[in-house]
């Protein structure tokens, strides 16, 4: 695998971040079942929740996630909060909350960053734009930064979304800041701006940025809505721009990376491939998206899932729910399939994650799908129902509702969320 390898002696591992450690979607734990029991996963516990998009993050026996309690119904002011939960019985342990307002922000549902675990302390970002660093043991605010008060962002259109990422003393967050703060460095210790890089003159969009290496630099990547862009996280020094609009500042999904293959797809503008340098901090476009269509679709339009590059392949999720596999190097289309999200519809999606030679992926009809997926095509292992949509979509569906956030898989079982409870289920094959 060019994404990963399988660590085949590793025997628990944690998920402290969106997407798993290194936001790469591998999740490399073995003793995993192979099948679903007729029966259903074994469902470990159940705590109530409330709204919200925010996937778990899972640390030291401790699950932080987040959600927003409306003062009334369907409203759009009353509180973000943050919870830590006892992950083997999820009993919660404590609670920090704020006032905030959802005014103006599109899908008002609830937060959308996924928290960033860091040894003792945890760093959360409300959709309002709040920074918040918080204790682990204790759920104590450390410190704070309001992007909106102090950085002038907007709180229009998908709110703060892009998980704040964690870089040595660093705690890096999009903000949209103005002047040239689209993103910014603070200390994570202290809270104190370190640097702050790029201009204001576009959106912040809501993509999270990641980090890679190649040959001795590291190198911070940033999707905005109008390039890709490689920073020095140390410095937030530009190494390179790789100019790829997304409509409407629509960009949820990560970068995809593999091997020297690097993809952003929106569901707008389809797929802008890059190719990495292994040795320096520099980059060459492959191919684009030749059709700015979320119809007549010609490479891949991702809308919530981040694909997955595996041994110079693409797998993803297209605008319609359509999963398809495209050769890396070009952009051509292997095949494509229903079968994964079983809905042709507007947004249809889920969430993707490797382990081993096989995927695990969410569907947002709730359910929980292992699945092999090569150049031939896709070969459904084994499926059950996991958790009950909950989130209006904004569009018509079958199920009315869906499930929009990311799960989290960590020591040997799945810990997801709806807008009603989070659940952790067994995957362990020895409980089965």
């Amino acid at each position: 695998m060019l994404l990963a390898s399988s660590s085949l002696g590793l025997q628990a591992e944690d998920w402290p971040e969106y997407r798993g450690s290194g936001r790469m979607g591998v999740w490399n734990e073995t003793g995993i079942v192979e099948m679903f029991p007729e029966s259903g996963l074994k469902i470990k516990w159940r705590t109530p929740l409330n709204r919200g998009y925010t996937g778990p993050a899972v640390s030291n026996g401790r699950i932080i996630v987040m959600d927003f309690v409306p003062e009334k119904e369907g409203g759009v002011l009353g509180k973000e909060r943050v919870l830590s939960l006892d992950e083997k019985t999820g009993k919660i342990q404590w609670t920090t909350e704020w006032e905030a307002s959802y005014r103006g922000i599109s899908w008002p549902n609830g937060p959308r960053a996924t928290p960033t675990i860091d040894d003792d302390r945890v760093y959360v970002q409300g959709s309002a734009g709040l920074l918040v660093a918080l204790s682990m043991g204790s759920g104590e605010i450390l410190w704070q930064h309001d992007y909106v008060e102090e950085y002038g962002a907007s709180p229009a259109g998908y709110g703060a979304s892009g998980a704040p990422l964690v870089e040595g003393d660093l705690v890096i967050a999009v903000v949209g800041g103005d002047p040239d703060g689209k993103l910014v460095a603070f200390n994570k210790h202290t809270g104190k701006e370190a640097w702050r890089a790029l201009g204001s003159d576009e959106q912040r969009g809501v993509s999270p940025p990641i980090i890679i290496s190649r040959g001795d630099t590291r190198q911070l990547i940033f999707w905005h809505p109008e390039a890709v862009v490689s920073l020095n996280p140390v410095t937030g020094e530009t190494y390179w721009t790789q100019p790829f609009h997304s409509q409407d500042a629509m960009n949820p999904t990560g970068p995809a990376v593999g091997g020297n293959f690097m993809m952003v797809s929106t569901f707008y503008n389809g797929s802008f491939m890059l190719e990495l340098d292994d040795t320096k901090a520099a980059s060459s476009v492959l191919w684009k998206s030749k059709i700015d269509s979320e119809i007549d679709t010609d490479t891949l339009n991702a809308v919530l899932m981040t694909p997955l590059v595996i041994d110079g392949y693409v797998y993803g999720l297209c605008s319609y729910g359509q999963m398809r596999c495209l050769r890396a190097s070009t952009g051509e289309r292997m095949w494509e399939s229903l079968d994964a999200t079983q809905e042709f519809a507007r947004w249809s999606t889920g969430f993707m994650v490797l382990n081993d030679k096989r995927v695990f992926l969410n569907t947002d009809r709730g359910d929980l799908v292992i699945a092999r997926l090569s150049p031939e095509g896709y070969e459904e292992i084994s499926r059950t129902f996991l958790i009950k949509p909950t989130t209006p979509p904004g569009n018509r569906r079958k199920l009315k509702f869906v499930n929009w956030s990311h799960p989290a898989y960590a020591n040997k079982h799945i810990y997801a969320r709806n807008d009603e409870e989070i659940i952790a289920a067994s995957l362990d094959a020895s409980d089965y």
